[in-house]
């Protein structure tokens, strides 16, 4: 496990050697816990989990100690003097919790900050990890029971709860919506619709194999306006329309116009061949499922789109005299079903590219998290759900399959690197 490591200024370095000299004279056992605490190697929540609310008073007292000295009762001296407790708070990473923290004067300037309480305060991450735990299944009125036992000195409220899950999903959303793609170096773009609330969202992948969600759209992909517009979104945010891309999507024909008129006609198109198995075997009996799942995957497999587009034919004139619908529905598209043959990319590639699992894997994790929503009441709070379930689904984003030969389709799309070409000068 890698280890965290920090700058610490000759001032912090003075302080800690008080505070551990301190501990030396009241107890050893302080000692690992004013480490961990001044050293930052754990999260406060950790500690609060460990030890309990007593320890986080134990190190306010401390840091105040640090600051005018130990608490003399009846006896003030030095400029800064103790001033008696009141009650406070500090933000652990999904609630906070009310401690009594000591109060300090200095005896002309006025009150005095405790370091040790300012530094737990500053917790800006509270709200977006409220909206993290309610996506993981939590509902608003379930929350409060699923904290530990000290939350309730908090004060935690379904309310309360509810405006800080969208004061964090609105901050995700915004940071989604301001990423910048003008350095990304990105090969295929994937794009896919979702039914639930009705939305679509954008994947890309990098020369490297690197996953990054571009950007969603409210409205399903039949929806010209609504695609259009994703596509706009990645052009104003940095995203180069004038060099090719390899877009994976569902077949919808808005979104394939959409691709045209944004990106330009010349763009490889592949259709999700998972879609297209879906489609078909939704228009056949059960018992020839199995046949046309393995005549179609077999076609598939080929490395000549050629005699690919011959086998698909094949199967849809043996289904069209009894099954017309499943005929027609996998004629419908085909040669877009081998773009990524005859772009000749190794084998490797197919599973990848051949189908939109890439967008579709963290559209179930999506779906998973926003399965307590009953009602979606506007866009916007489509929006900023599913932003949220996106950013959190995006920290588990492995490198696809065979991202090793994706220096290929680099070299197809007319990006491909010149290693003997001489290095730019910096001014």
């Amino acid at each position: 496990m890698k280890k965290p490591y920090h700058i610490v200024s000759r001032e912090a370095q003075n302080a800690a050697a008080s505070m551990e000299e301190f501990a030396k004279a009241n107890g050893q056992i302080l000692l690992p816990l004013v480490e961990l605490i001044t050293q930052a190697r754990v999260a406060v929540d950790e500690v609060i989990d460990s030890i309990g609310r007593q320890t986080i008073e134990t190190i306010l007292n401390l840091s105040a100690e640090q600051i005018a000295g130990p608490r003399t009762p009846g006896k003030s001296s030095g400029d800064i003097r103790w001033h008696g407790s009141q009650k406070g708070r500090v933000s652990l990473a999904d609630r906070q919790l009310a401690v009594k923290r000591p109060r300090l004067r200095h005896k002309e300037a006025g009150e005095v900050s405790v370091p040790a309480y300012e530094s737990l305060q500053e917790n800006g991450a509270t709200a977006q990890r409220m909206m993290g735990a309610l996506l993981r299944g939590v509902s608003t009125r379930e929350y409060a029971e699923v904290l530990p036992v000290m939350a309730e000195t908090a004060g935690v409220s379904r309310s309360s709860v509810s405006r800080q899950a969208i004061e964090g999903s609105v901050e995700q959303l915004r940071q989604l919506r301001e990423r910048r793609w003008n350095e990304a170096d990105l090969l295929v773009l994937y794009i896919d619709g979702q039914r639930f609330g009705s939305h679509h969202g954008a994947v890309g992948v990098d020369r490297n194999g690197s996953k990054h969600v571009l950007g969603i759209q409210v409205g399903a992909t039949e929806n010209a306006a609504a695609v259009k517009q994703l596509l706009t979104n990645l052009r104003d945010q940095g995203l180069p329309t004038d060099r090719k891309y390899l877009f994976v999507i569902d077949g919808a024909k808005a979104l394939r116009a959409a691709i045209d008129e944004v990106f330009g006609t010349d763009q490889p198109v592949q259709r999700c061949r998972n879609h297209k198995m879906r489609n078909v075997i939704d228009e056949v009996p059960k018992e020839q499922h199995a046949q046309a799942l393995n005549l179609m995957r077999a076609a598939w497999r080929v490395s000549d789109a050629e005699e690919g587009v011959k086998r698909l034919e094949q199967l849809a004139r043996f289904l069209e005299p009894e099954h017309e619908s499943a005929a027609r529905s996998l004629r419908e598209g085909m040669a877009e079903m081998f773009t990524i043959q005859r772009l000749q990319l190794p084998p490797s590639l197919y599973k990848c590219l051949g189908t939109s699992n890439v967008i579709e894997s963290p559209q179930s994790g999506v779906q998973k998290r926003t399965h307590n929503v009953t009602r979606w009441r506007d866009a916007d709070m489509v929006e900023r759900w599913v932003a949220s379930a996106w950013s959190l689904t995006e920290k588990h984003f492995r490198k696809v399959i065979g991202h090793r030969d994706l220096w290929a389709l680099a070299v197809v799309l007319g990006r491909e690197r010149k290693p003997n070409a001489p290095s730019e000068k910096v001014a």
